[in-house]
């Protein structure tokens, strides 16, 4: 796919398109804010498992709030859809939403990357003219699909709940009833999803007004003279960022469900060119799309691959649609970075994880100063069980956190949910409240970083006692063979894994890494042991000082110290740390 290059912008006061930038930026943090106070869906309160962003009259990005990569490169895509098949431009009215989840909208895989996922965007009008749009991006509980939330091992896009194309939920200020309470029938928890509907709703509509005042305040032109100030900015500097990667193809590849569960392991193969401010990423060769729910559209495949750029190129690049003007992806259709119907998606994250690592590899080539090592993937831990008390069905679920890979100047993050996914960790109090669930352990793993020069991050140990009858379980990770890899001789984390019942006669570790719903008993317990990250450099250039810190602080075991790095910790003095 190819984007086209944006004109030159006329020249603007450099004091006022700042102060627009962060205007809009502080609109888009304020609409995602907003969501999360609203909602209550654990998902969204606890999680913060959504994402806003501000785009011109034309459709063009301007702004994001920091949340989640793998939504918020999405949104856009979905807009030039919706803009392009559904609603064109001048049938946009004041108070108009429309919404869709629908990740095969337009005939493409160009929209939505899961059916939870429902995006809603709001048309801004200044003196009667069509200058934005606001838009919000939120994981939803449940949708209506074969099980609760959509776990489980779907195998076509039918089994994953609703999809609703785009439609205006609202039209020019009025709700359609019809199109609700279609939607609600389809919900395990309807008052749940409509209150968080109609927070998504409104969290766009408050920031329209917003938007608009932006406009009073600087006038029309101004403004829009901002917009295309911005964009062009951010493609000039992307374009540099990219010119003093040496030009050349650098090729690398990527496995999947490498335990071979469900037919793996499949591979994913990229070829990225540079050429002078321009990089191409072709996915040619990646294997086809499986009858499984881990395929990526090609709208996340797009979000994965321009969230890497983001993070190789310079922190303060407005993200604007500019930066993604240098950059072209191609992948083949049919395969599993562009789905086509009726392939499930719903934990398309498996392939989106491993496009970072894939992307980050192939760099490395290039510019290793600018990559990072493998880190722990996708992981997902759910539980869904009837509260006793109440009788509502009460959901644990979260994305796990794991370790993050290193890089060339500082160690990996320790229990963090990585890259796109980027969701925080809900509090075990909150968790308890809404779920039937008992925490036991929520402690660091030692010794799941890869050694390093700069070690991997670590993983965590999680364990709870479920607490309601008849209980489903699902869990999802990565990297259980092939563990996160290291990187210029840095060293593999460890993988981790799952176990039922652990120290008891019933005891038993769950085989493959991603399985179907597991029915659990009241009284089980669940433990998880997620990966690390991997190392980078090699470990013997460690300074002694760091591994007798991270020894001090139950992060690497005496042994793993003097395997790994060839020291004792407990009889050899260390130096003082860089």
């Amino acid at each position: 796919m190819t984007n086209q290059t944006t004109t030159t912008a006329p020249a603007v006061n450099p004091i006022t398109l700042e102060i627009v930038r962060n205007a809009l930026t502080m609109i888009a943090e304020q609409i995602a804010g907003r969501m999360i106070r609203s909602g209550t869906s654990y998902i969204i309160k606890e999680m913060e498992d959504c994402s806003a962003a501000l785009f011109d009259g034309q459709g063009r990005l301007l702004s994001e709030s920091a949340s989640i990569p793998i939504h918020l490169n999405c949104i856009g895509i979905t807009l030039r859809t919706v803009l392009d098949h559904y609603y064109p431009l001048d049938t946009w009215r004041p108070g108009d939403v429309v919404i869709t989840n629908d990740p095969y909208a337009g005939g493409e895989s160009l929209s939505s990357h899961h059916t939870n996922d429902i995006i809603a965007f709001h048309p801004v009008f200044h003196r009667g003219r069509l200058v934005g749009f606001t838009a919000l991006n939120v994981h939803h509980m449940d949708i209506g699909a074969m099980w609760m939330g959509t776990r489980g091992w779907g195998v076509e896009i039918w089994q994953e709940g609703l999809r609703i194309p785009p439609l205006k939920l609202i039209r020019e200020g009025k709700r359609d009833e019809a199109l609700m309470a279609l939607i609600l029938n389809n919900s395990r928890v309807p008052s749940i999803l409509e209150n968080d509907l109609m927070g998504e709703a409104a969290g766009i509509q408050v920031g329209a007004q917003e938007f608009t005042r932006l406009f009073d305040s600087y006038g029309q032109e101004t403004v829009l003279a901002c917009f295309d100030a911005l964009i062009d900015q951010s493609e000039r500097r992307t374009r540099a960022q990219i010119a003093t990667i040496p030009d050349g193809t650098y090729q690398h590849e990527e496995q999947i469900l490498d335990d071979g569960a469900k037919g793996g392991p499949y591979t994913l193969k990229l070829a990225m060119t540079v050429s002078g401010d321009e990089v191409t990423f072709d996915f040619t060769g990646t294997d086809p799309q499986i009858e499984g729910p881990i395929n990526a559209p090609l709208s996340a495949t797009m979000a994965a691959t321009y969230y890497v750029m983001k993070c190789i190129t310079d922190p303060d690049i407005a993200n604007t649609e500019g930066c993604k003007a240098p950059v072209h992806i191609i992948a083949p259709k049919g395969s599993l970075v562009n789905a086509q119907l009726p392939a499930a998606c719903f934990q398309r994250m498996i392939v989106c994880h491993s496009i970072v690592d894939l992307v980050m590899g192939a760099i490395a080539q290039a510019a290793p100063e600018r990559a990072m090592a493998d880190s722990c993937g996708c992981l997902y831990n759910s539980t869904v069980a009837p509260n006793l008390d109440t009788g509502e069905i009460g959901v644990a679920s979260e994305v796990v956190p794991g370790g993050i890979g290193a890089t060339a100047f500082a160690d990996g993050i320790d229990v963090m949910s990585c890259h796109v996914t980027n969701c925080p960790i809900p509090p075990i109090e909150a968790t308890e409240i809404e779920a039937p669930v008992l925490y036991l352990r929520r402690e660091f793993a030692p010794d799941t970083g890869g050694a390093g020069r700069w070690r991997g991050g670590m993983g965590q140990v999680l364990e709870y006692r479920v607490l309601g009858e008849k209980p489903l379980f699902h869990h999802t990770s990565q990297k259980s063979v092939i563990t996160p890899q290291g990187m210029m001789g840095g060293l593999a984390a460890d993988g981790g894994g799952w176990i039922i019942n652990r120290g008891t006669p019933d005891e038993r570790r769950l085989p493959h890494a991603i399985g179907d719903v597991e029915f659990l008993r009241r009284g089980d317990t669940v433990t998880h042991v997620s990966p690390g990250g991997g190392g980078y450099g090699n470990p013997a250039e460690r300074d002694p000082a760091r591994i007798r810190a991270d020894y001090r602080a139950g992060l690497i075991s005496r042994q793993a110290a003097i395997r790994d790095y060839g020291l004792d910790p407990e009889t050899q003095p260390a130096a003082a740390a860089n």
